[in-house]
């Protein structure tokens, strides 16, 4: 699914529940764009992202290690960083094994 299908895929849902209340593209693309933004902004800061029905985003320091090289096989040190990883509701981990 790319931005444009997912963009489509609200628009869908939320015309579903809410028949009297139209949404524009432009405005769902906003939306989608500044919850991009917000947990950018979020995990940069150390915060977890909540995404109701889906989990949260959170935070997650590596710390360094060493790799190699696949071209040369030389080790090399990667250093330390932050990264991003998705911890599912149970919603979403009842939905994925047992539906």
């Amino acid at each position: 699914m790319n931005k444009n299908q997912l963009i489509e895929a609200l628009i869908a849902g939320h015309h579903g529940r809410r028949q009297n209340m139209e949404i524009s593209k432009a405005d769902m693309e906003a939306v989608v764009d500044a919850l991009g933004e917000i947990a950018q902004d979020r995990l940069a800061a150390g915060s977890e992202v909540p995404l109701p029905g889906i989990g949260k985003l959170v935070p997650v320091e590596r710390g360094p290690r060493s790799g190699r090289n696949p071209q040369t096989g030389k080790t090399l040190l990667i250093p330390a960083s932050v990264s991003a990883k998705l911890k599912p509701a149970k919603a979403l981990r009842e939905a994925l094994n047992h539906g």
